[in-house]
């Protein structure tokens, strides 16, 4: 499978090609496709999915016992399999008509800067966008730091773009980090309060004056540890430039690899910090749509120790 970068003309197929069909009724999706195709054999249907032929609201599926539910839209290219996305610095959690949410890779720029303007999230998800048809674009809806890895979110269209932004705190339903922070937390949780501002050094730092910042709110719960650092997951109730960072700063447990926010050293050679989950309303179907990523493997290793709260739940 070539990468998205990969400039050669595509292969087209006609839209005739394609056949749609909305579900009727949950079931697993080869005994919907057997149902769907009452005159093919068992192998041919067998074949689409194993040739990624077969798409469940835009995503190829290969897995026979995929859940289908009332609602979801499934299409099928009989003339070759659909692409797949691949690419080594993040992955395709999910993608329909309206919006991509990805799981980015930590040391990876959301969007260009001044000095970096390709390889970041933005420049590969629309070179992939553009390879269905040359006309499609992509829109930023929020940003992760270079160094913060996990789920974030792109927009189809301007309009989506928009209306996400603008009804972020309406349609965001529930946004979750994990962290390794440095040394022992004092409370297995709490709530940290304040009203975030920027220097002209473009550090951000935490007010008790409102009329100086906005209002930032961030959630913290220990999940583990040892004797030097603590596995922390973190609620925002906001979304400000840098809150958990602050935030953490600010209780004197800096999360590690933070060097600008005063964490001693870099035992993982990055920030520790990652986005596992979010959660929200479609901002089309108004569905809800829930994605959880997985804690980082290192992050589990070098809080190993006494766990307050069991990691294997998660």
């Amino acid at each position: 499978m070539r990468q998205p970068s990969d400039k050669r003309p595509l292969r087209r197929f006609s839209e005739k090609d394609i056949k749609r069909f909305k579900v009727e009724h949950d079931d697993t999706l080869l005994n919907y496709l057997l149902t769907l195709f009452g005159d093919k054999s068992r192998t041919t249907v067998k074949s689409y999915l194993s040739h990624r032929q077969v798409a469940v609201n835009d995503m190829p599926v290969t897995q026979f016992d995929t859940m289908l539910h009332v609602g979801d839209e499934l299409k099928i290219n009989f003339k070759r399999g659909f692409s797949v996305f691949k690419h080594n610095r993040l992955k395709m959690v999910y993608e329909d008509e309206y919006i991509i949410v990805i799981d980015k890779g930590y040391g990876l720029l959301s969007m260009s800067t001044e000095r970096i303007k390709t390889g970041t999230a933005y420049s590969i998800l629309s070179d992939y966008v553009k390879s269905q048809n040359p006309e499609n674009k992509l829109f930023i809806v929020h940003r992760l730091d270079r160094d913060t890895s996990g789920l974030m979110m792109f927009a189809k269209s301007k309009g989506i773009q928009e209306q996400l932004q603008h009804n972020w705190h309406n349609i965001v339903l529930e946004r979750k980090y994990v962290a390794v922070v440095e040394g022992v937390m004092e409370q297995p949780e709490g709530m940290v309060r304040s009203y975030l501002a920027e220097n002209a050094a473009f550090q951000v730092y935490s007010t008790d004056n409102p009329d100086e910042g906005q209002l930032a709110i961030t959630r913290y719960k220990v999940l583990g540890g040892n004797s030097r650092f603590s596995l922390v997951e973190l609620d925002l109730e906001t979304g400000r430039k840098n809150q958990i960072r602050v935030h953490m700063h600010d209780l004197g447990h800096s999360i590690i690899g933070d060097r600008k926010y005063g964490a001693h050293g870099s035992p993982l050679g990055r920030v520790a910090l990652h986005a596992v989950k979010l959660r929200f309303a479609h901002p089309v179907t108004r569905r809800e749509m829930n994605f959880e990523t997985s804690i980082p493997a290192r992050f589990l290793s070098i809080t190993s120790g006494t766990n307050r709260i069991n990691t294997a739940e998660k």
